[in-house]
């Protein structure tokens, strides 16, 4: 997840966790020029894929240590002000919360399913 501290309400990440993170890197590359940067995490290396300008446009990750259990899907981090806050909403307006929260960086994230299926994750910087 980027260092930058999205405002509450944007979409301040998306990443794609799957087993074969370095093939699927490979294809994006391919596909749509971004750039690998390699980040080291515990024992494998995810990676941050670059636009063409060289900032960060998404992530590439291993389906391993945080993101054991995450679908093969992009996934996108919504930021909001308050993830307690956020987190009762869901449970209060008929959504799921599949990963409680847990720090990652500077903020805190926890992942949700709404009402309709689809998941997310939110973000509290």
């Amino acid at each position: 997840m980027s260092d930058n501290k999205p405002k509450p309400g944007t979409i301040g990440w998306v990443d794609l966790t799957v087993k074969h993170a370095d093939q699927i890197r490979d294809f994006y590359e391919s596909v749509v020029g971004w750039k690998p940067e390699a980040v080291e995490m515990d024992g494998y290396t995810d990676f941050n894929m670059m636009d063409t300008e060289g900032r960060p446009a998404a992530g590439i990750c291993y389906h391993d240590g945080p993101n054991v259990g995450i679908p093969p899907q992009w996934m996108v981090y919504i930021s909001v002000k308050s993830l307690a806050l956020s987190l009762a909403a869901v449970k209060m307006n008929g959504g799921t919360v599949i990963r409680e929260p847990e720090q990652v960086g500077s903020g805190s994230i926890a992942f949700i399913q709404d009402p309709a299926g689809a998941v997310c994750a939110l973000y509290q910087p």
